[in-house]
């Protein structure tokens, strides 16, 4: 029996890479069909995920997709993709686009070689160790994480963080201070996990908290950051929340997605509709959702020209069934909803970028902090000798951030290093919001690791 099932399997490789070759993938990029946006049509056999893969490949390039049309039901697959770089205008850059055609072109290292990739347009490496965090968020969680993280000698490098529904997940790469490699010591690892582990719990049995969850890797980690901050958060049940929720706001007034889920019977599909307010990444986010949950999506259309966007999904399960149940299309209902929410960022997007110095990061997060200022987002990236970190902050009570209290800040940080990008957004003011936006809002008086520390 085993001889036969590696038969055939070894037989449908065989048979998916002769399609492959008789059929290679084609990858058209015109610049001239349209006066606005560049369009790119992507055709190949078909395979599950294969969307994803190439959605992720436009979304890392940090390009708009204005509008999408999808059809990959049977073993063909052709999407047409109308996109913009991030200031609006059609793509020319000829290193982007030779990324794009290669990326997605019949090359091996391609999303349609033998090896659908985990990661693309992200440098992999060996030189740091991953953590990976999901607990309930509080007030100062971050600063005890990072003490215990200076006690252990740990320096983060990379490090991205959610807040969403009073749960937390981050993904951080660190580095051993001294060596400024991966710390591969199995004694080390797990040390720093229990110690972090009993940081996520609060350390005191008198309160409630969920059981939190840390994994520390020094292998290769090829998963997708942002793909791995989802399946942290969905893992974590932050979708639940959705469920005694009916009303069109949050608890933090943010717009409630407008997701329904209905079956074609005749047609044996599930019709999939969301509306929304249009942000970066966002069909990233909803694809990678429906891919996650063994769905497959046969076709689709994507319209997000406006302010608002407009999916329309055709999808099937894994096994060629729609969907099931009223509990099931509840739960992709409220799955698809926390999917866009966990991205939403309350408050205004603050950028710095200067030389990275020991304890910079401690020394502007602690400034937000003397200013009542919480952050509900970040991402902190070094490259080489920069840092390039993003903030999304608001007032500790839940306003909006006054103008005069960020004029003071910057010009206590740099006016040409902490730069404003856009507005508040439309969150309305919440005194009474839980622990969720609180992540980086309380530090303790005594000196904590700065969250970026870099050796020059």
């Amino acid at each position: 029996m085993d001889v036969c099932l590696s038969y055939s399997y070894n037989m449908d490789d065989e048979i998916a890479k002769f399609i492959r070759r008789v059929n290679p993938p084609r990858v058209v990029i015109d610049n001239e069909v349209c006066k606005d946006v560049t369009v790119i049509k992507v055709d190949s056999a078909n395979k599950h995920g294969i969307l994803l893969e190439v959605v992720q490949v436009l979304t890392e390039l940090n390009l708009t997709i204005k509008k999408a049309y999808i059809s990959s039901d049977g073993g063909w697959f052709m999407d047409v993709f109308n996109v913009t770089d991030q200031d609006g205008n059609k793509v020319t850059d000829e290193i982007v686009l030779e990324y794009i055609r290669k990326s997605l072109g019949p090359d091996e290292s391609s999303c349609f070689g033998p090896s659908m990739r985990s990661t693309i347009g992200v440098k992999q490496s060996v030189d740091y160790t991953v953590i990976e965090l999901t607990g309930t968020d509080r007030p100062g969680l971050l600063s005890e994480l990072c003490a215990v993280l200076m006690d252990l000698q740990c320096n983060v490098v990379n490090a991205e963080i959610w807040t969403h529904r009073a749960k937390a997940a981050a993904v951080l790469q660190v580095t051993d201070e001294e060596t400024c490699s991966a710390i591969t010591d199995p004694e080390r690892l797990s040390k720093i996990r229990k110690l972090l582990g009993y940081v996520l719990t609060g350390g005191s049995s008198g309160r409630r908290f969920r059981e939190p969850k840390t994994t520390v890797s020094s292998a290769l980690n090829e998963t997708h950051t942002d793909r791995k901050l989802h399946q942290l958060m969905f893992a974590d049940r932050d979708y639940d929340e959705w469920e005694n929720n009916v009303d069109d706001e949050d608890k933090c007034g943010r717009v409630i997605p407008d997701v329904d889920v209905s079956n074609l019977h005749d047609l044996d599909y599930s019709i999939v509709m969301i509306k929304c307010k249009d942000r970066p990444k966002l069909l990233f986010d909803t694809v990678f959702t429906l891919t996650d949950m063994n769905y497959v999506v046969s076709h689709a259309s994507i319209d997000a020209e406006g302010p608002q966007a407009y999916q329309e999904y055709y999808i099937r399960h894994t096994d060629g069934s729609p969907v099931k149940s009223e509990a099931e299309r509840q739960r992709v209902i409220k799955c698809l909803k926390a999917a866009i929410q966990r991205r939403v960022s309350e408050g205004l997007k603050l950028e710095l970028c200067t030389s990275d110095r020991v304890g910079l990061l401690s020394d502007v997060t602690r400034i937000f902090r003397e200013n009542s200022l919480t952050v509900t987002r970040a991402e902190v990236k070094t490259k080489g000798d920069k840092a390039l970190n993003t903030f999304y902050v608001r007032d500790a009570s839940g306003y909006q951030v006054d103008t005069k209290t960020i004029e003071s800040i910057r010009q206590v940080i740099g006016q040409t290093i902490l730069q404003v990008k856009g507005g508040n957004t439309d969150a309305k003011p919440s005194p009474q919001d839980s622990p969720t936006g609180f992540l980086f809002g309380v530090f303790k008086s005594r000196s904590f690791v700065n969250f970026g520390l870099i050796r020059s």
